[in-house]
C-alpha cells in the first residue's frame, strides 16, 4: 500500500467513525451520550492529527477537553475531570510551542527526552499519584488510585508532547492500558473502545515520531 493510500485510509477510518457516532447519538440509533460521541469524535480526531504532526491537533484538542470534562463529572472520576482544565492549558502552552519553540522562534522538530527531563517527569508521577489519591479519597471518588494514577501520567505526557518529546507516547500508553478497563467499570464503554483506539494511535505515532527523529 502507498503511503498517500495508507494516508487516505487512515482518514477515511477515523472520520468516517467519528462521523457515525455522532449521527448515532445524535438521532438515538444507539444507546450513546451525545457527550460521550463528541468526545470520541474530537478525541480520535486530535491523537490522530498528532500522529501526523498537524498543528490543526491543537484546537480540536481543546474541543475534547470540553466534552471529556462534562462526561468525567457526570460520572465523578473528579482527577479526569480536572485533568481536562490541566490539559486545556497545556494545550495553549503546546499549540504555542510547536508554532515558536524552535530555533529562532521556529517550528520545534522531534527529539529525545533528556535524563533531566526524565526524572522530573518521574518525580511527578509518584508525588501527584500520592498527593491526589490522598485528595479524591476525601472528595469520594470512585477510583481514587488508579484516577490519581492516569491524571499523572498524562500530565507528564501532554508536558513532553507540548516539547515534541519522542518518548511522551510511552506514558501515554501506559495510561490507556490503565484507562479501558477503569472505563469499562463506569459504563462508559464507548470511552473504553476509544482509548482502546488511542492505544493503536499512540503506536502508530511514536513509529512515525521515530522515523522522523531518524530522518
Amino acid at each position: 500500500m502507498t503511503p498517500q493510500r495508507k494516508t487516505q485510509l487512515e482518514t477515511f477510518s477515523v472520520c468516517g467513525i467519528s462521523l457515525f457516532l455522532l449521527l448515532a447519538a445524535w438521532l438515538r440509533w444507539l444507546p450513546l451520550d451525545l457527550t460521550e460521541a463528541l468526545g470520541f469524535a474530537t478525541g480520535a480526531i486530535c491523537v490522530w492529527l498528532v500522529t501526523k504532526e498537524n498543528l490543526w491537533n491543537w484546537p480540536i484538542g481543546l474541543a475534547n477537553n470540553v466534552f471529556f470534562a462534562i462526561l468525567f463529572w457526570k460520572a465523578r472520576l473528579y482527577a479526569d475531570f480536572g485533568l481536562q482544565g490541566v490539559y486545556f492549558i497545556l494545550g495553549i502552552y503546546g499549540w504555542w510551542k510547536w508554532l515558536h519553540g524552535g530555533a529562532d522562534r521556529s517550528a520545534i522538530r522531534v527529539t529525545r527526552t533528556t535524563r533531566a527531563e526524565w526524572i522530573g517527569c518521574g518525580g511527578f508521577i509518584v508525588l501527584g499519584t500520592w498527593g491526589l489519591r490522598e485528595l479524591l479519597m476525601m472528595a469520594n471518588g470512585s477510583a481514587p488510585f488508579l484516577d490519581s494514577l492516569t491524571t499523572a501520567l498524562c500530565l507528564a505526557a501532554q508536558f513532553l508532547l507540548g516539547r515534541k518529546k519522542l518518548e511522551n507516547w510511552f506514558l501515554w500508553i501506559a495510561a490507556d492500558l490503565i484507562y479501558v478497563p477503569l472505563y469499562l467499570s463506569k459504563q462508559l464503554p464507548l470511552t473504553a473502545i476509544l482509548y482502546a483506539g488511542f492505544l493503536l494511535l499512540c503506536v502508530i505515532g511514536w513509529n512515525r515520531w521515530r522515523k522522523e527523529m531518524a530522518a
